[in-house]
This record gives structure tokens, sequence and C-alpha cells, in this order.
């Protein structure tokens, strides 16, 4: 392939930023030109991780200047709050920036304050972002300079859900949603709770009145339904597991509504998704089938007894729940294959 992408990594050295190592480095596209960690600048890439020891960059301190004459994309995983401060200078720079944290996925400023605790940098920025999830946003993605990907929970959750919400074929409440995030959810700190001997052996549910996630995920799915208002349980718990995510949904469907219904509304809605993968009636995603993929995994079946139906959707929340999304959106921004660089 002639196309060459230059591209920097600012936040190289987290879980977020070494999967986009590990996917940018078999990417046939990509021409990796920087990557950025203040704590471990002057390093070569290969001292933090190894089994990349063969690509030829040292980590360097974020330099504005120099990231803009290098590269022609920025993949920003960072925190939530960083992000806009690299942002904002990027993108009047021309640089197109592909952020992987919450900065620019929210719409309401006011949302973002009261769960991210802080007032937003830059709101006027929030309009101008397209969300970067490319089921759904395909076209607006095509020429986005700024793309907010979507959360990991949320990826797994709006994709099970947005197809039964947006044929209507689904009440709009309740909706209750338990999820299950390996520990790389947390990110690469050390912070006691994520401990082995705290995690091992020990499942339990956290942020079940407030999560961060909760308003991108209402967000997203009033979208999908077509701008109707969503509230709705999300009760997240941490597993054992160093990567992955298993959704469970429970939507009540509507009257005269079967399990056939559920499945026409499935297939149409992905029949020309490659990253999707729908499951016959009846059977259950297993976060075992999509880790280190960039794929979704959705099951369902429906329950006479109550009326509701039974979704379950698994994603790697490193790959299709951040650093793949992120690579799907810029090959998608930048006319490339979508798939490159993410085939398992």
């Amino acid at each position: 392939m002639d196309k060459k992408v230059r591209i920097a990594i600012i936040g190289a050295s987290g879980y977020s930023g070494e999967e986009l190592l590990r996917i940018l480095n078999q990417h046939s596209a990509a021409d990796l030109r920087i990557v950025t960690s203040r704590q471990h600048a002057g390093k070569p890439v290969g001292s933090m991780f190894p089994r990349y020891a063969e690509v030829p960059l040292n980590f360097t301190a974020p330099d504005i200047d120099a990231i803009a004459a290098e590269c022609e994309v920025a993949f920003l995983a960072l925190p939530h709050g960083l992000a806009t401060e690299i942002a904002i200078p990027l993108l009047n720079k021309g640089v197109k920036v592909i952020d992987i944290s919450a900065d620019f996925r929210l719409k309401s400023a006011a949302q973002y304050e009261k769960y991210y605790k802080d007032k937003h940098p830059a709101p006027e920025l929030l309009a101008k972002s397209v969300y970067g999830q490319p089921e759904r946003y395909r076209e607006q993605l095509k020429s986005a300079d700024l793309i907010a990907c979507a959360g990991c929970y949320p990826t797994s959750i709006i994709l099970a859900a947005s197809p039964l919400l947006e044929t209507g074929i689904v009440e709009t409440q309740p909706i209750v949603v338990s999820s299950m995030s390996g520990v790389s959810g947390a990110g690469r700190k050390v912070d006691l709770p994520y401990l082995f001997p705290e995690c091992n052996e020990s499942v339990r549910a956290y942020g079940v009145i407030k999560h961060r996630h909760l308003p991108e995920i209402e967000q997203e799915l009033s979208n999908a339904a077509h701008g109707a208002s969503i509230a709705m349980n999300f009760i997240p718990h941490l597993v054992p597991v160093n990567r992955g995510i298993h959704s469970t949904l429970i939507l009540k469907a509507k009257p005269g509504v079967t399990l056939a219904d559920a499945e026409k509304a499935y297939a149409d809605y992905y029949k020309d998704e490659y990253f999707v993968r729908v499951l016959a009636p009846g059977q259950l995603a297993d976060i075992k089938h999509v880790t280190f993929t960039n794929r979704c995994e959705i099951g369902y079946t429906y329950d006479e007894h109550t009326g509701n139906f039974i979704v379950t959707s698994c994603i790697d929340n490193l790959t299709k729940g951040a650093a793949g999304q992120a690579v799907q959106c810029m090959n998608i921004r930048m006319g490339l294959d979508e798939t490159l660089g993410l085939r398992a």
C-alpha cells in the first residue's frame, strides 16, 4: 500500500497506549513517528514494552510543535481533562485528533461537570466532536477532525441495544444493564482495589448509582431511540480477568413483538458490519471469543415469562473498547480499508 499516515500516540505508556502500539505496529499504512510519555521520556519504547523492541522510537515529552510538524493524526490516550489541553493546540495546527478519553463524548457540558466533577475546559468543542462509533456514525467520521472514541462499557451496551431501540420494538423504560469488566479497565496504576490479592477470586459491583459512563450510554441510547428520554440502571462489576467486558441487557418488548422481530432488527442493522458478530437466537456471548480482537459479539433471547429481551454483549475493553475502535475510526477518516490492522 502506497498511502502512509503519519501518527503520534500521546500517552503511550498506559494500557490503551500499549494496545495502540500493538495494532499500529502491524498496520501496513501506519507510519508511527512520535510516542509520548512524560514519565518515560528519553527511554526506548522497548524498555517499557520489550515485545515492541523493534519499534525504533524513544518516548518523548509532548511537544505540540514537533507533533504538528511530524504527524497528520494524533491518538490521545490520556486521562480526562488532560486530553483537552493537548487536543486544542493540535487542532489549531491542523492535526486530526482521535481522543480515547471522555473529554469530548458528552454533548452536555453540565453532564460532564456532574459526572466528572470538573467544568469542561472547552465546551465549545463538544458540538464539533464526532462520537467515535463507526457502526453508527460512519458518514460523519469521514470528515471529522475531532473524534471522541466511545467508552468501553458504552460500546458493549450501545451496540447491543441500538437495533432494538431504533426499530422501536422495545420500550425505552425500563432498561437494566449489568456489566463486568476486566481489571485493565481501571488503567495502569498502583491502587489497592486493583492489586492481584484484592481482585483475584473476587467479583464486586461498583459505581451502581453514578458511574461516569452512565450519561454517555443514555445520550447514545436516546439518539438510537429517535430522541426519546432514557433513564436506566447500569450496574458495573469488576471481575478477575485482565481484559474483556461482558454486558447483560434487559429490555421490555412491546406488545406483539416476537423473537423473530429482534432477529430481523439485528440482521438488518449489522448485515454489513465486519466487527459485529450477531449470534443465532438463543446463543449468548462469551468474552473468550473476542479478546485481542476489534469485534463485538452479541447474543439475545426472549423470555416469554417476563416479556423481556435478554441481550448479552462482549468486547475486548482495550481493543473494541478503546485502541482498536480508535484505529477503525482513523481508517475511516483517512480513506483506508476500515479493517486495516484490525483483522484478527
